[in-house]
């Protein structure tokens, strides 16, 4: 269980967990195909309930936008968009397991700290789907699968079903 908003929330089995970029380009504006597709793809996922998100993500989120779109949204308002993310989606804490799986991950698969404490998460979580441009389309690490959902031809429905 965990406290969002003041309110205890239990947490529902996620199928996908969503990266830092699927936020963004909900934001920005500098590329419309893809903000139309992160919009597109946000708004299903909220209403059908199987996303969630990880701390490290809404940080990462909070911290580009403060740096590179205050021109689109003012830094006043990053604190309730956050909360908004938070209430649409749950957030998967950093735990002690995730830091040691992201480490493991490091090593073994060589990958940046950063993604490998995404996968650690999703690992964690049983969560069986990433949603990033940032990792091999289609690449499975240890059960966990990898989709960029800005490809061409990405279908949601079908790489929920996978």
């Amino acid at each position: 269980m965990e406290v969002v908003g003041g309110h205890a929330r239990s947490f529902t089995s996620a199928a996908v967990l969503l990266d830092t970029n699927v936020l963004i380009y909900a934001v920005d504006s500098a590329e419309p195909e893809k903000s139309v597709q992160a919009r597109r793809i946000l708004d299903s996922l909220e209403s059908s309930g199987v996303a969630s998100l990880c701390a490290q993500v809404l940080g990462e989120y909070c911290s580009v936008v403060l740096r590179k779109f205050q021109h689109l949204i003012p830094p006043e308002s990053v604190v309730p968009q956050a909360e908004a993310w938070a209430r649409a989606f749950p957030v998967r804490n950093t735990t002690t397991r995730v830091v040691l799986e992201a480490l493991r991950a490091t090593i073994r698969y060589q990958m940046p700290y950063y993604d490998a404490q995404i996968w650690a998460v999703a690992r964690v979580h049983r969560i069986p789907l990433v949603l990033s441009e940032d990792f091999a389309d289609g690449a499975v690490i240890e059960g966990v699968r990898f989709a960029n959902p800005f490809a061409e031809g990405f279908d949601l429905e079908a790489a929920l079903v996978v």
